[in-house]
């Protein structure tokens, strides 16, 4: 069993009642993890087990509601709407499909994921807030300031519910992908016309290590229990923030889906997000994006998108579904050359992803900053990079990659329609691994990369 959902010091809130609780739900899924497989009976011993648990949630949330009462709490209609959610919609479905599938084991993991999740994250933020451990609510700020006042949540919101202490990778992230990516979406909002769209990124080998350890699982990769424990401590970890950040009381999650990186990148095709934020947390990768259409009417018609609502009935098959695909493409990429984009054009972009995608892993930066960033969260096998982009140009990109020792040795084609003189001569010093002209032909484009690759393996 090893130390998988093991009570820390760092769960007290420091109410004795509350704490005490939090105390034995935590035990009681512990013991259920530990013997849902055990032996012939595992069937009873859960059914006997969940019954448990669920006397032990509802005199929880009964008393911690008491208690908010009595001092106050200016959060406790948030606070017990989130109860209620769980009490109302949550439970009942998952025990609708534990019924149905006469206990699984499939369904019996999907029970035990989402409750150890909701629990770790409703403990670790809303239970905290109880007590001011964590931020409370402000009013109306600068942009500026919220931008701040968002990064500061973010990073004690991962400290609380992980210990992780994380470092700012960049305030206007551009959605560029880092390693094997989860892409976790929830919609929250009054009305079409009003909502929030919150995009969370984590790199697989951070959830593994965080959520995938604290159920005590010594798997090296994600699993449909670990997805399940994953989502709902996201919608915890979400919800905190839109309390902060979202003023009004109808605000709640009206959708959820896991998008693919193809998905996730065109949601920031239509409109750009409000909020874009990474984090290296020293476990992997983070991403916290926030589109909120109707704070920018001119971006209101966003793109259409096609993704899969997950609800309870389908969660995990839904789930089952996206890991399958993303380990499928995963292992299709692996074999594969990657090669970085950077060209202010979308067509130029797409035309070249559409190009080369089928024997390369493309991605794509707009900018010389970008590209950067894209270079450093997935180093490339080489770089097309176009000359005449505004702000920083080709070469002025190219000479920050070779400036940094990590990069140096990356190989970087130039993307352009110029090849006078003066433009070849000002770049040689820099080792540009050769010129790819825009005039030619699309198949041409193709055959002097992939003469370039062919080379370079002899």
């Amino acid at each position: 069993m090893g130390n998988q959902l093991e009570w820390q010091d760092r769960f007290n809130i420091g109410v004795e009642v509350i704490d005490r609780e939090h105390r034995k739900l935590f035990s009681i899924l512990r013991k259920l993890l530990a013997d849902r497989n055990k032996d012939e009976r595992s069937k009873w011993v859960c059914q006997e087990g969940i019954k448990y648990f669920k006397e032990h949630a509802m005199k929880h949330f009964a008393e911690e509601e008491v208690y908010m009462a009595s001092i106050s709490y200016a959060g406790f209609d948030t606070h017990r709407r989130v109860h209620d959610n769980f009490r109302k919609k949550t439970l009942p479905a998952l025990e609708k499909e534990l019924n149905q599938s006469d206990y699984s084991p499939e369904a019996m993991n999907h029970f035990l994921g989402v409750c150890a999740g909701w629990l770790i994250g409703h403990t670790l933020t809303e239970d905290r807030a109880i007590t001011g451990k964590v931020v409370s609510r402000w009013g109306s700020l600068l942009p500026e300031e919220e931008q701040a006042a968002m990064r500061q949540m973010i990073l004690q919101l991962l400290e609380d519910m992980f210990q992780l202490k994380a470092r700012v990778v960049s305030e206007c992230y551009g959605g560029e992908k880092f390693g094997k990516g989860i892409y976790y979406r929830m919609v929250y909002g009054a009305s079409q016309q009003e909502k929030w769209e919150i995009i969370l990124v984590f790199e697989e080998k951070l959830l593994v290590n965080t959520i995938g350890r604290m159920l005590g699982d010594q798997s090296e990769e994600l699993n449909v229990m670990m997805v399940n424990a994953a989502r709902f401590t996201a919608q915890r970890f979400a919800s905190r923030i839109g309390e902060m950040f979202i003023s009004s009381d109808g605000y709640e999650m009206r959708e959820e889906n896991l998008l693919s990186f193809e998905q996730f990148q065109k949601r920031f095709e239509g409109q750009k997000p409000q909020f874009s934020l990474l984090f290296d947390t020293g476990e992997g990768y983070f991403a916290f994006c926030a589109i909120a259409p109707h704070l920018v009417p001119e971006q209101n018609k966003g793109s259409e998108k096609n993704e899969t609502a997950i609800k309870a009935e389908n969660a995990m098959t839904e789930v089952k579904k996206y890991l399958d695909k993303s380990h499928e493409n995963q292992k299709q990429a692996s074999s594969k050359k990657k090669i970085l984009v950077v060209d202010d054009s979308d067509f130029m972009r797409q035309t070249l992803k559409e190009l080369l995608g089928n024997d390369y892993e493309v991605t794509e930066s707009n900018s010389g900053l970008g590209a950067i960033r894209g270079i450093t969260l997935s180093r490339p096998d080489l770089v097309i990079l176009d000359y005449e982009m505004p702000v920083c140009d080709g070469s002025q990109v190219l000479e920050m990659i070779r400036s940094e020792k990590e990069f140096a040795d990356i190989p970087v084609m130039f993307l352009t329609s110029r090849v006078d003189k003066e433009s070849v001569q000002k770049v040689i010093p820099l080792k540009p691994s050769g010129y790819l002209l825009k005039t030619l032909p699309p198949e041409k484009i193709k055959k002097e990369i992939d003469d370039y690759f062919r080379k370079k393996s002899r």
